[in-house]
């Protein structure tokens, strides 16, 4: 027998998670919208919220300009479906990846990896990222670095990919791609914008020959300043929502 407050709790609980659907779906549009996305390759996804331990990831086959929020498919840590969404199939290295910070990290609401061509030069560099401008500077104290193991099929490199990321909110797999962490969909989608613009303006920069350093001074005053780069979310999501909502709507559906 279902009672009033096991009511309540689950229709509050169902109200959370399409809230988070709607945010992931809409982050996705906007991988697309920047032109950071691979075809249907790479994923983003967002913690399910409640006790299961679910996550939220993309359908495998559909473009990312694509997604909707019911579209999205909700997984459990074995990688086993648990709502298929419009595909009832996800992308087994995005499971590896994902499943591993969810599993290892438990402030990270969500994860969002891209093969962007910018975000991949830069992981390839020997230096990989350098404090070549002030969207660089604000990245470094939270940046880490994973060697490339192949297409992260095999489980086993979770734990390393996990140690590897250790509390860091933005990481460059070698010779692959980028991925960013946060506590939520919003927070994690600024961390990507903020190394991927870091990454395009240091191989835009490098291009046109000898580079300027800035003074070490200057890089550890930036990276006490970067402290608190997630908070500028509350500002950058509901104007990137806007400018979604005008050139690509229909993803809250």
């Amino acid at each position: 027998m279902t009672t009033d407050a096991q009511h309540t709790n689950t229709e509050s609980l169902n109200k959370a998670e399409w809230q988070v659907r709607t945010e992931l779906a809409a982050a996705y549009r906007l991988v697309a919208l920047f032109g950071w996305d691979d075809l249907v390759f790479t994923h983003l996804s967002a913690r399910v919220p409640g006790p299961d331990h679910h996550f939220l990831i993309n359908p495998y086959g559909l473009l990312f300009h694509e997604i909707t929020a019911s579209s999205l498919v909700k997984v459990d840590r074995d990688g086993q479906v648990v709502a298929a969404g419009g595909l009832g199939r996800v992308n087994p290295a995005g499971f590896t990846i994902h499943s591993a910070v969810h599993m290892g990290r438990a402030d990270a609401g969500a994860v969002m990896h891209l093969h962007a061509a910018d975000g991949v030069a830069v992981s390839a560099h020997r230096d990989g990222l350098l404090p070549l401008s002030q969207t660089a500077m604000l990245c470094l104290d939270h940046l880490s670095y994973h060697d490339y193991e192949g297409v992260a099929l095999n489980l086993d490199e979770r734990e390393r990919l996990i140690r590897d990321l250790g509390d860091k909110s933005m990481m460059l797999l070698r010779n692959h791609g980028v991925l960013t962490a946060g506590e939520s969909v919003p927070e994690t989608f600024t961390y990507l914008y903020f190394l991927m613009k870091a990454c395009e303006i240091q191989v835009k920069a490098q291009s046109c020959g000898p580079t300027w350093m800035p003074s070490e001074q200057a890089v550890q005053t930036t990276a006490e300043q970067s402290k608190n780069l997630g908070a500028a979310a509350k500002l950058t999501w509901p104007a990137l929502l806007r400018l979604l909502d005008s050139k690509n709507p229909g993803y809250a559906v």
